[in-house]
């Protein structure tokens, strides 16, 4: 870092300009996104505002780290590792298309995906903190089941890629062109059920 390179400045307000600004970006996006609106919606001035963040990018990436790392504990969060696979496989299906078929799930996709141009860092921090957060602890629990005798697989990073798309199948595509925006739990389970069913006609021990 240069020493005239802006740098983010943490504070009474930083939390309450944070969140202003995530309402702003998840709706308008970078480019569309205003300080005046910004400022507003958090309850500061404009030049409190820029106290903190010298300028938009530095705001615009600190709001979509902060939403990485909320995608990143919603991800596989409340599941109990030492049930039988079938089980953790099914509430991580769960838990997985839960996330990306709600509006929040459905918005940070939408604005990194949009931003990733123009900010490629905020693309690799999406990917780190969801994706392969995914498939990190995929990977660990299909080790103990495999240790468990409960599965058979080789490839396990492979494996647990695999699982993370078939959870994907049909709804994942019909949000992203805009086909769908919401689905029923009935839907939803059709795509659970098959998922873990097919997993398991594969690797099941």
């Amino acid at each position: 870092m240069t020493d005239g390179e802006p740098t983010v400045k943490r504070g009474r307000k930083f939390d309450q300009v944070l969140s202003g600004a995530r309402d702003i970006f998840m709706v308008d996006g970078f480019e569309g996104a205003s300080v005046d609106d910004i400022a507003k919606t958090a309850g500061v001035s404009k030049a409190t505002l820029y106290s903190y963040f010298p300028d938009k990018r530095l705001l615009f990436m600190e709001v979509a780290k902060m939403e990485c790392v909320r995608q990143a504990d919603s991800a596989i969060e409340n599941i109990d590792m030492s049930e039988h696979a079938d089980k953790v496989l099914t509430q991580t299906a769960w838990q997985m298309v839960r996330f990306f078929t709600s509006d929040f799930g459905q918005r940070v996709f939408r604005l990194c995906v949009a931003e990733s141009d123009r900010f490629p860092e905020l693309g690799r921090e999406f990917y780190q903190s969801g994706p392969a957060l995914v498939r990190e602890k995929l990977v660990s629990f299909l080790k103990v089941a495999i240790s468990r005798g409960e599965l058979e697989i080789d490839d396990l990073a492979l494996a647990a890629d695999q699982f993370s798309e078939l959870c994907k199948a049909d709804l994942f595509p019909r949000l992203i062109f805009s086909i769908d925006m919401t689905f029923d739990e009935r839907q939803k389970e059709r795509i659970v059920t098959g998922a873990v069913k097919t997993f398991l006609a594969r690797y099941a021990a």
